[in-house]
């Protein structure tokens, strides 16, 4: 496969204007990996018992979104597996299933901190990220979530911080790449309008597009209780001459899309955004309805680099599948986090108060280069300034865009 590339040189300025400077910087890589196969569902709480810095983690490990949760959290345990191989200072992982549910992700958060918890890993979506970081901010426990994009997620809370790029930098992204490499399309929208994450994307990208004189023919909603029939959507999408069809949305109602669409033969070009990360494994899911299908993502399989390389390897042999964009975002996050405690002086006999001060200091001075990005780092809102990349799925898998 082709190694995928950065988006066009716009986004990239974009991107490189939101970095965050001043102090002194710590530049971090992640070691290959060379630990033993494991179990393929999302591992139990592990580590050493004495000596160790207990990470909790949420994320959805059942129900619809499982597919971002189990990723998420099985690449957190090859690292944590890869650091616990090194000696010295541990990590006991703690992974709790919140269901992609914000009630849910509130008593994850409990339990971990009945636990012992001292930092958090998540959570993984959006809508329980918003939720949990509202008590963890009264703790004052520090979160780094991997995968929850929106801005509302930090918002007015100087301990939670994000590896993903943030929602409007996806929708900026979005139509950056329209406008230099797709010129003259009739593009429709079609996102969900109770989501702050399929929100959040439409409304950049919508902002953008008018700018960049990109023409948006037709915009059609859906909300959860609505994501099984989209024909009346894809009706007026097609009567409105739409040849680019814009899905700021997760990948099960887009399946749906995909496949109405075939039934009543439109077909448009889809293009759609990090949450479509994962219709390739989803049960039941004809892969064929997705050939051609374009997104962005912080992090490409195909990567021809020694770390990508070597970390797909790991993850194919204990989980018998090729790792997703969440999968290498669990991994960083613990490498971001496990690396700041120890640049910042924490010690594992500290509370989380303590090390939630040290490392609000301390990510504003981090570099970090990973599995999602090169050169990552932190603003004092949380943000991270990382480029993505856009990629397209060929004979079922993803090469370059």
């Amino acid at each position: 496969m082709k190694k995928a590339m950065s988006l066009v040189l716009a986004l990239a300025m974009m991107l490189a204007l939101a970095a965050c400077g001043g102090g002194s910087t710590t530049t971090t890589e992640t070691p290959a990996s060379n630990t033993p196969a494991s179990t393929t569902e999302a591992p139990a709480a592990s580590g050493a018992a004495s000596g160790s810095f207990k990470f909790g983690a949420s994320g959805p490990l059942t129900g619809d979104a499982a597919i971002y949760g189990k990723a998420a959290m099985n690449g957190a345990q090859i690292a944590v597996d890869e650091i616990n191989a090194k000696g010295g200072i541990q990590i006991e992982f703690n992974p709790q299933d919140d269901e992609a549910d914000g009630e849910k992700a509130v008593n994850a958060y409990n339990s971990l901190m009945d636990w012992g918890m001292q930092v958090l890993v998540g959570p993984v979506t959006t809508g329980s990220a918003i939720a949990a970081s509202a008590v963890a901010f009264q703790d004052r426990t520090f979160c780094l979530t991997p995968s929850a994009s929106s801005t509302d997620v930090t918002a007015n809370k100087d301990n939670m911080y994000q590896l993903c790029f943030t929602d409007p930098n996806q929708g900026t992204g979005s139509a950056d790449y329209m406008a230099q490499n797709m010129p003259g399309h009739k593009v429709a929208i079609i996102y969900r309008n109770d989501d702050a994450y399929s929100q959040g994307i439409r409304d950049t990208f919508v902002k953008e597009s008018a700018a960049k004189g990109i023409e948006v023919v037709y915009e059609g909603t859906f909300t959860k209780d609505t994501q099984t029939d989209f024909s009346v959507q894809l009706t007026a999408a097609q009567s409105a001459g739409a040849d680019l069809l814009y899905m700021p949305i997760y990948y099960q109602p887009a399946s749906v899309i995909l496949a109405q669409a075939k039934n009543m033969n439109y077909a448009p070009i889809f293009f759609g955004v990090d949450g479509m990360d994962g219709i390739l494994t989803m049960e039941g899911f004809d892969t064929s309805l997705a050939e051609g299908l374009m997104l962005l993502t912080p992090f490409a399989a195909d990567a021809e680099d020694d770390l990508t390389k070597t970390f797909v390897a790991e993850y194919e042999k204990r989980f018998g599948e090729t790792p997703n964009q969440f999968a290498a975002d669990g991994y960083d996050v613990v490498y971001v986090l496990y690396n700041a405690l120890l640049d910042s002086g924490c010690t594992p006999d500290m509370s989380a108060p303590e090390i939630c001060e040290k490392l609000i200091g301390q990510m504003q001075q981090t570099t970090y280069n990973g599995l999602t990005g090169q050169n990552m780092t932190w603003s004092a809102n949380g943000e991270v300034s990382k480029m993505p990349v856009a990629v397209v799925i060929e004979n079922g898998v993803y090469v370059s865009a």
